[in-house]
């Protein structure tokens, strides 16, 4: 199955409800903070409007419940790979998105069989605080060359402006947050996404 090349992160299924209908078809649900019963909920109702709308939903982190809602994707920062359990990730079926920052890290990631690999931040981002400088394009290109026929996405402070340069460096997918949930209009910044990236 070949992935979307545009890649945006929402923080619940409101974001979905209005962003779906634009034409997304590979989306992060990145939730933080939800007691579990909201969480499973929440869940559950964006894994319906994806597959009303021939949407791809990867759920970050919360892979015990992407098992038992029947996701398709779970995405694993570094630090959540320690905890999760990858056979039972596996054996469900699960597709596994990897976060990498640095070179250890990549390896790491790659031991995994990973149905792609993230890198970020390319630019600086106001999203999370973070130890990593920008990586910057040169960074995207190395990764490429290192992963081959993976899909790499590139994170972090991407704008629909940076989108060009991060393809050309490499990257097969590009994945933005900021750049439309703190847009004044984001469901024009989203079709402006669209566009430049189809």
């Amino acid at each position: 199955m070949t992935l979307d090349r545009f890649y945006p992160i929402f923080d619940g299924p409101d974001w979905l409800e209005r962003m779906l209908p634009l034409g997304v078809k590979l989306v992060q649900l990145r939730i933080k903070d939800m007691a579990e019963p909201d969480l499973r909920a929440a869940l559950a109702r964006s894994q319906a409007m994806c597959q009303a709308h021939g949407a791809v939903m990867v759920i970050n982190d919360h892979w015990r419940l992407a098992i038992d809602e029947g996701c398709d994707w779970v995405h694993l920062g570094q630090e959540d790979l320690d905890i999760a359990d990858l056979p039972a990730i596996r054996r469900a079926g699960l597709k596994l998105g990897i976060s990498t920052h640095d070179h250890a890290e990549l390896d790491r990631a790659l031991s995994l069989e990973p149905d792609y690999v993230a890198l970020g931040p390319v630019y600086p981002t106001i999203l999370k605080k973070m130890k990593w400088e920008r990586q910057g394009l040169d960074r995207v290109t190395e990764w490429k060359r290192r992963i081959g026929d993976l899909p790499l996405v590139a994170i972090g402070g991407m704008s629909v402006e940076r989108a060009a340069g991060a393809y050309q460096a490499g990257a097969d997918i590009v994945s933005a947050v900021t750049d439309i949930t703190l847009n004044k209009d984001p469901e024009r910044r989203l079709s402006e996404w669209i566009e430049a990236t189809r």
